[in-house]
């Protein structure tokens, strides 16, 4: 299930107006978590595995020391499932307490490289976590899938179809990036960005606010659809798993270009300018990206966030779905968001998909990450 947008984006506004019988509820983030793979990998050894001599300097390029990936013994259910169960522990839910679980992952593989579509990969999670009363399906919206999940889960909550669910995903993706270290030349490469991608299960809770708290203000997306062929994938054919082709600098063009005048729409809808959030997470595609990318958007709307914009993928990778809740975690842990303090979740995915989810950190959100895991 892909939701599509036309060009023109349609922002979900999502706090509480007054008399607005049709939406009366407000929903909050209320727990993360998340499951990463013990095994690491450099850049410099990623690209020492190559078949040609390529010349690249992988981490100068990307900003990427390392990125996560799998054991043989993983796969994208046995990281999702795990990244659930941490996030309904930190949280202090129980399984069988949600009511709907929304599965967002890519790669959807299990026993291998076999590429599960049914049984839906949400119903083998909230079997295996024991979720016994929770409605599950699966959404698909390539690297924007979990905010997508959110995107969702918070129109049902708000109008009163749910209490309290899942949005979770396991991202064994890395293979891309084994299959494509037979292939790459040189940085023109169409499957250089693989090169950048690593695993990683991520789950938040979404549920109606407990304590007042302001929650989810805004949730959006558009689908810019001439860009959809900049980053397409196929199964391999001589690999296991799957190739993708990525137009990188066009992509990041487009993305650059566009990203600026939604986001503006997005605060607006919020009633806040970009110097109110205190927290810019994007998707983590690469270190130089992102920096680029937030110095344009700074410029055109004349300010910038109170804090530089996250960055994680730098020792994690490319994590496709899962980035801004890894990434989320990272700060939460590390003690930067503090209760109250505005996030902005910017999802740039192919399709040419971007999407903004604005909230408030809840005071439980941030109490569930004091330890750093």
């Amino acid at each position: 299930m892909a939701l599509m947008y036309p060009a023109s984006p349609t922002w979900l506004l999502t706090e509480r107006s007054p008399g607005d019988a049709s939406a009366p509820y407000v929903a909050d983030i209320t727990s993360a978590g998340r499951s990463l793979p013990v095994r690491h990998l450099s850049s410099e050894d990623l690209i020492a595995s190559t078949r040609h001599h390529t010349g690249i300097d992988l981490e100068r390029l990307t900003g990427i020391r390392e990125r996560r990936v799998v054991s043989p013994d993983d796969d994208s259910l046995t990281l999702a499932v795990a990244a659930a169960a941490d996030c309904l522990e930190r949280g202090g839910v129980e399984a069988p307490e949600l009511d709907a679980l929304v599965s967002c992952s890519i790669t959807k593989y299990r026993d291998g490289t076999t590429q599960w579509l049914e049984p839906a990969m949400s119903s083998a999670v909230a079997h295996r976590i024991g979720a016994t009363r929770a409605v599950t399906f699966d959404i698909a919206n390539a690297c924007a899938g979990m905010l997508t999940g959110v995107f969702v889960l918070n129109n049902w909550i708000r109008r009163g179809a749910i209490r309290r669910g899942l949005v979770v995903s396991g991202e064994s993706i890395s293979g891309l990036g084994r299959n494509a270290a037979h292939h790459v030349r040189n940085i023109m490469s169409k499957e250089l960005a693989s090169l950048t991608l690593g695993d990683a299960g991520a789950a938040v809770v979404v549920e109606r606010s407990r304590d007042g708290s302001p929650g989810i203000s805004v949730a959006g997306f558009t689908t810019v659809a001439e860009h959809s062929r900049l980053c397409l994938a196929y199964p391999a054919v001589h690999e296991p798993g799957a190739r993708m082709f990525t137009r990188s600098q066009a992509l990041q063009r487009a993305a650059i270009k566009d990203t600026p005048v939604l986001l503006q729409e997005a605060l607006d809808v919020a009633g806040i300018d970009i110097s109110q959030v205190d927290h810019v997470i994007p998707h983590q595609t690469s270190a130089r990206a992102i920096r680029k990318g937030m110095a344009h958007v700074s410029e055109v709307l004349g300010a910038g966030p109170r804090n530089d914009a996250v960055v994680t993928v730098d020792h994690y990778g490319n994590t496709a779905s899962t980035t801004h809740t890894v990434a989320l975690i990272d700060e939460l842990s590390g003690g930067r968001i503090a209760p109250g303090d505005q996030v902005a979740f910017v999802a740039i995915a192919s399709g040419l998909v971007i999407g903004v989810v604005l909230f408030r950190a809840s005071e439980g959100l941030v109490r569930s990450h004091g330890d750093t895991d």
